[in-house]
């Protein structure tokens, strides 16, 4: 596992010295001070806004940081990977810029918005009847078939290393930050920045936040094993699924992150609602786990210099309007 933190934090500080920024894609976010959060929780507060990056979503660091990797002969014959939606987004948008052909394996009901942007980005689009967990076994089944390279939404040293760039901006952007909160799922994102932050800045508390309807890494990290969990719908669509057997970031996840917590989804409604009308924004459920994070904890960030990694903005009208219902 360590050799795998120091491997993350040295693919991460090559990317900074490659085309990541110009030929992926990918940019460097804005971090936002929040007046109306930091006030809640009496600290100071700020907003990764990944929300804004490329396709919006964090996803796109990931998907580049995996491309620009693979070997010239790899990156001629295609790829392929499986998505609830902000990955294949992400891949196809790297892809694109990176000239590689890529195939796309998502979930039958991926929502309208998702499937729209991927498919406008030039990728091969594969619809699977069933969870966004089967559509990733189709796509491992159909990859070893073909002997076609499967790109992991989460569970890929390349991938970690992408999003541990967001790690790096955090600690350019707010030096003395004494906490990070991000929603977790399949573990890549916050395994990513906490390696990364812990490198550098190893005081930092971690903090991993997750839907009540679907903790699944918080119930395998308790377990210490990758196990099957039962999960219910939340709006945190983003971070549901389970965990690829075998995967590397659960040994990371158990590694950096310091505190979990989880948050109903009156919870995760209520903190996409205070995005929208006090920072004009709209955020996604898993993004909304995040900020809910804060206010359920409020007394344990006093005097504290705070970063919500606000992961994404890619949310149905249906489910987002089906949110500010909830919390009328």
């Amino acid at each position: 596992m360590e050799n795998n933190k120091k491997t993350i934090v040295e693919k991460t500080k090559k990317l900074l010295d490659s085309d990541f920024y110009t030929k992926g894609g990918v940019y460097e976010t804005p971090m936002l001070y929040s007046p109306v959060l930091s006030n809640i929780c009496s600290g100071n507060v700020y907003l990764k806004c990944e929300n804004l990056q490329t396709t919006g979503s964090f996803k796109i660091r990931g998907a580049s940081s995996a491309l620009m990797n693979l070997p010239q002969e790899l990156k001629s014959t295609g790829v392929l990977t499986a998505s609830s939606g902000n990955h294949g987004a992400g891949t196809a948008a790297a892809a694109k810029a990176l000239g590689i052909p890529v195939t796309i394996y998502v979930p039958a009901k991926i929502s309208n918005k998702k499937e729209k942007k991927i498919s406008q980005l030039g990728a091969t689009l594969i619809k699977v009847d069933g969870s966004a967990d089967y559509a990733e076994t189709v796509a491992l089944a159909d990859a070893k078939e073909t002997g076609a390279t499967y790109i992991s939404p989460y569970n890929h040293q390349d991938i970690i290393a992408g999003q541990g760039t967001i790690g790096l901006e955090i600690l350019t952007q707010t030096p003395n930050v004494d906490a990070v909160i991000a929603s977790v799922g399949g573990g890549g994102l916050i395994s990513g920045i906490g390696s990364n932050i812990k490198a550098h800045k190893p005081d930092t508390q971690i903090v991993g936040a997750f839907p009540e309807n679907a903790p699944v890494m918080k119930a395998c990290m308790e377990a210490k094993e990758i196990i099957e969990v039962v999960e219910f719908d939340t709006l945190s669509d983003g971070t549901a699924g389970g965990i690829e057997a075998g995967s590397i970031t659960l040994a990371l996840c158990m590694a950096v992150i310091d505190n979990t917590e989880t948050v109903t989804e009156y919870e995760i409604a209520e903190a996409m609602k205070l995005i929208k009308e006090n920072h004009a924004m709209i955020i996604e459920g898993a993004a909304g786990v995040a900020v809910a994070t804060l206010i359920k904890n409020k007394q344990a960030y006093i005097n504290k210099n705070v970063c919500i990694v606000l992961c994404g903005s890619n949310v149905s009208d249906e489910t987002f309007n089906s949110a500010m219902t909830m919390v009328k």
